[in-house]
């Protein structure tokens, strides 16, 4: 059964008549952006000032991002990944801290030093990341050092979520800016279907005079 509706959105009322109950969610929002111009002009200061508010942390994360994406491709980002003799690791944690004091980009004399160890079975390798970023890898299995290279991705990812400026900046102020990303995305929606709305019914009402 239809009922009938009387909306005030934005200080304007009008009458929609009568709809299905399913309806009146959508109905209401394309009848309101149809009607009121003053949706338009809201939503034009909020994509205005929200892209002012957030045009730094947001060059930062699309930039960061960017080189994240290609991280496999570019040794300068991530080293690559190197290949063993076997996939089976045959080494202990004793003998990888003595091979990665012997290495001096390392710069490791005990286990604080070391951020982490990656063990890649697949690969018959073992990487091995101090704290000052520099990363090693070596068979799993002879314990031979493969490869020496300075890791940026880890640097990178910090930069990305905010926690390399502040361990608050990721949660006060590169999240706040995520959110405004998705406020500016919806006025933007609303911006794009008023402005095709308006083009359409002007285009009609040429193609009724002539």
């Amino acid at each position: 059964m239809g009922v009938q509706y009387r909306v005030s959105f934005l200080d304007t009322q009008f009458s929609v008549g009568c709809f299905n109950t399913t309806d009146n969610a959508l109905f209401l929002l394309k009848r309101a952006i149809a009607v009121n111009p003053k949706l338009r002009q809201l939503s034009r200061q909020f994509h205005l000032w929200f892209a002012l508010a957030i045009i730094i942390p947001s060059l930062i994360v699309f930039g960061s991002g960017i080189l994240l994406q290609v991280k496999k491709q570019f040794d300068w980002v991530q080293p690559p990944t190197m290949t063993g003799t076997s996939a089976s690791p045959s080494m202990s944690f004793q003998q990888v801290l003595l091979i990665a004091q012997s290495v001096p980009e390392l710069d490791v004399s005990e286990w604080q030093q070391i951020d982490r160890i990656d063990v890649r079975p697949d690969k018959g390798v073992m990487k091995v990341v101090a704290s000052n970023r520099w990363e090693m890898q070596i068979d799993a299995h002879t314990g031979e050092v493969l490869h020496v290279a300075y890791r940026r991705s880890d640097i990178i990812e910090s930069i990305h979520d905010g926690s390399w400026f502040a361990e608050s900046a990721k949660l006060w102020l590169f999240l706040p800016a995520g959110i405004l990303l998705f406020l500016m995305w919806c006025s933007g929606t609303v911006l794009l279907y008023t402005t095709l709305s308006s083009k359409l019914k002007k285009r009609h009402s040429r193609s009724l005079r002539s």
